[in-house]
């Protein structure tokens, strides 16, 4: 309940942030607090707008369909977005408005501090890893800080093209060996951030 209660307070706070860019509606979120697995992605797009949900549409619905594919349930996840509203036309977002949400994003994962963060897309992938690309480093899984990040393409780019379908799809199949190996270190070494630091860690 505690976990509840802080994410509820801090919708709130954005919500009655008038600094923050973009008009559209609030979608700050939906899942398991205690979970495991957090995946994050760029920005909400039309359907997820309109639903006020994230990864709804076309793209959300592949992005479930794998989880459900791993036997695993989408109410035991946790899924967000770095941007909480939709960027017009679905376009990218900007420099300046991943900036202003920055700190609520920081803020929603430490209160629900998963094992690991997928991110789907190079928006959400450079938050945490600003040297990595997503063409090289995407199905890795790496240390940042204190958390563990395995980097994905977004579902929307494998939609658009076979080979990262592919690759989607089979980085996907990697996530319970990923979270098995995170189980398996040592938790000192963890917690005083001795592993290496933004190196991959043999998956």
């Amino acid at each position: 309940m505690e976990k509840i209660s802080a994410l509820q307070k801090l919708e709130q706070e954005i919500t009655e942030d008038k600094n923050l860019p973009l008009n559209s509606n609030l979608v700050f979120g939906e899942g398991n607090p205690d979970c495991e697995v957090l995946f994050v992605g760029e920005a909400p797009g039309a359907v997820e707008d309109e639903q006020i949900r994230p990864f709804v549409g076309r793209s959300g619905q592949l992005l479930r369909r794998f989880i459900r594919e791993l036997n695993w349930k989408e109410e035991d996840v946790y899924i967000t977005n770095i941007v909480k509203r939709r960027p017009p036309e679905n376009r990218d977002p900007l420099p300046e408005e991943i900036e202003k949400y920055k700190p609520y994003l920081t803020r929603q994962i430490e209160i629900i501090n998963p094992k690991i963060i997928v991110t789907l897309g190079r928006f959400s992938m450079n938050y945490f890893l600003p040297d990595a690309k997503i063409t090289r480093d995407q199905g890795k899984l790496f240390q940042a800080d204190k958390w563990f990040i395995a980097p994905m393409f977004h579902p929307a780019a494998a939609l658009r093209a076979p080979a990262m379908m592919v690759a989607f799809q089979e980085n996907f199949k990697k996530l319970p060996a990923m979270l098995k190996k995170i189980e398996q270190m040592p938790k000192e070494e963890i917690k005083n951030n001795t592993l290496p630091k933004n190196l991959t860690l043999g998956l």
